[in-house]
Protein backbone atom coordinates (compact mmCIF):
# COMPACT_ATOMS: atom_id res chain seq x y z
CA UNK A 1 0.00 0.00 0.00
CA UNK A 2 2.86 2.35 0.83
CA UNK A 3 4.42 1.79 -2.60
CA UNK A 4 1.14 2.68 -4.34
CA UNK A 5 0.89 5.92 -2.38
CA UNK A 6 4.49 6.79 -3.26
CA UNK A 7 3.82 6.08 -6.95
CA UNK A 8 0.79 8.38 -6.73
CA UNK A 9 2.93 11.13 -5.17
CA UNK A 10 5.55 10.74 -7.89
CA UNK A 11 2.90 10.86 -10.62
CA UNK A 12 1.40 13.99 -9.08
CA UNK A 13 4.87 15.53 -8.78
CA UNK A 14 5.51 14.88 -12.48
CA UNK A 15 2.15 16.39 -13.44
CA UNK A 16 2.82 19.40 -11.22
CA UNK A 17 6.20 19.80 -12.92
CA UNK A 18 4.44 19.73 -16.28
CA UNK A 19 2.10 22.45 -15.06
CA UNK A 20 4.92 24.58 -13.66
CA UNK A 21 6.95 24.15 -16.83
CA UNK A 22 3.99 25.03 -19.00
CA UNK A 23 3.41 28.19 -16.97
CA UNK A 24 7.10 29.10 -17.06
CA UNK A 25 7.88 28.43 -20.71
CA UNK A 26 4.43 29.42 -21.94
CA UNK A 27 4.83 32.66 -20.01
CA UNK A 28 8.24 33.16 -21.58
CA UNK A 29 6.79 32.66 -25.06
CA UNK A 30 3.96 35.09 -24.26
CA UNK A 31 6.43 37.64 -22.88
CA UNK A 32 8.58 37.54 -26.01
CA UNK A 33 5.50 37.94 -28.23
CA UNK A 34 4.26 40.93 -26.20
CA UNK A 35 7.69 42.51 -25.73
CA UNK A 36 7.93 43.51 -29.38
CA UNK A 37 5.03 45.96 -29.12
CA UNK A 38 5.42 46.98 -25.47
CA UNK A 39 6.11 50.59 -24.53
CA UNK A 40 8.55 49.51 -21.81
CA UNK A 41 9.93 46.14 -22.93
CA UNK A 42 12.58 45.98 -20.20
CA UNK A 43 9.94 46.39 -17.49
CA UNK A 44 7.76 43.80 -19.19
CA UNK A 45 10.61 41.26 -19.37
CA UNK A 46 11.81 41.90 -15.80
CA UNK A 47 8.35 41.66 -14.22
CA UNK A 48 7.54 38.54 -16.21
CA UNK A 49 10.83 36.92 -15.18
CA UNK A 50 10.30 37.68 -11.49
CA UNK A 51 6.73 36.38 -11.59
CA UNK A 52 7.63 33.19 -13.49
CA UNK A 53 10.60 32.37 -11.26
CA UNK A 54 8.65 33.10 -8.06
CA UNK A 55 5.80 30.80 -9.08
CA UNK A 56 8.20 28.08 -10.22
CA UNK A 57 10.37 28.13 -7.10
CA UNK A 58 7.35 28.22 -4.80
CA UNK A 59 5.88 25.28 -6.70
CA UNK A 60 9.09 23.26 -6.47
CA UNK A 61 9.37 24.03 -2.77
CA UNK A 62 5.77 23.05 -2.06
CA UNK A 63 5.88 19.88 -4.16
CA UNK A 64 9.21 18.55 -2.88
CA UNK A 65 8.47 19.02 0.84
CA UNK A 66 12.04 17.98 1.59
CA UNK A 67 11.89 14.86 -0.59
CA UNK A 68 14.62 14.93 -3.24
CA UNK A 69 12.93 12.21 -5.32
CA UNK A 70 9.78 14.30 -5.72
CA UNK A 71 11.91 17.33 -6.56
CA UNK A 72 13.75 15.32 -9.23
CA UNK A 73 10.50 13.98 -10.75
CA UNK A 74 8.97 17.46 -10.68
CA UNK A 75 12.06 18.84 -12.48
CA UNK A 76 11.70 16.08 -15.08
CA UNK A 77 8.09 17.17 -15.68
CA UNK A 78 9.28 20.78 -15.86
CA UNK A 79 11.80 19.91 -18.58
CA UNK A 80 9.24 17.78 -20.44
CA UNK A 81 6.97 20.82 -20.50
CA UNK A 82 9.74 22.79 -22.20
CA UNK A 83 9.66 20.45 -25.18
CA UNK A 84 5.86 20.41 -25.14
CA UNK A 85 5.65 24.21 -25.23
CA UNK A 86 8.26 24.39 -28.00
CA UNK A 87 6.26 21.88 -30.03
CA UNK A 88 2.93 23.64 -29.46
CA UNK A 89 4.20 27.15 -30.16
CA UNK A 90 6.22 26.28 -33.24
CA UNK A 91 4.98 28.18 -36.25
CA UNK A 92 3.46 26.07 -39.02
CA UNK A 93 4.73 28.51 -41.66
CA UNK A 94 8.09 29.74 -40.49
CA UNK A 95 8.96 33.08 -42.00
CA UNK A 96 12.43 33.22 -43.44
CA UNK A 97 14.17 36.31 -42.15
CA UNK A 98 17.02 37.54 -44.25
CA UNK A 99 19.52 39.45 -42.16
CA UNK A 100 21.62 42.06 -43.87
CA UNK A 101 25.29 41.39 -43.89
CA UNK A 102 27.07 43.81 -41.60
CA UNK A 103 29.10 46.33 -43.51
CA UNK A 104 32.21 47.81 -42.04
CA UNK A 105 33.04 51.40 -42.64
CA UNK A 106 36.67 51.96 -41.94
CA UNK A 107 38.06 55.42 -41.75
Amino acid sequence: MKIMIEVLYMTLAFMAGLLLGTLFFGGLWYTVKRMVNARAPALWVLSSFVLRVTITLAGFYYISRGNWQRLFICAAGFLAARFLVIHLTKSKNPVQVQLKKETRHET
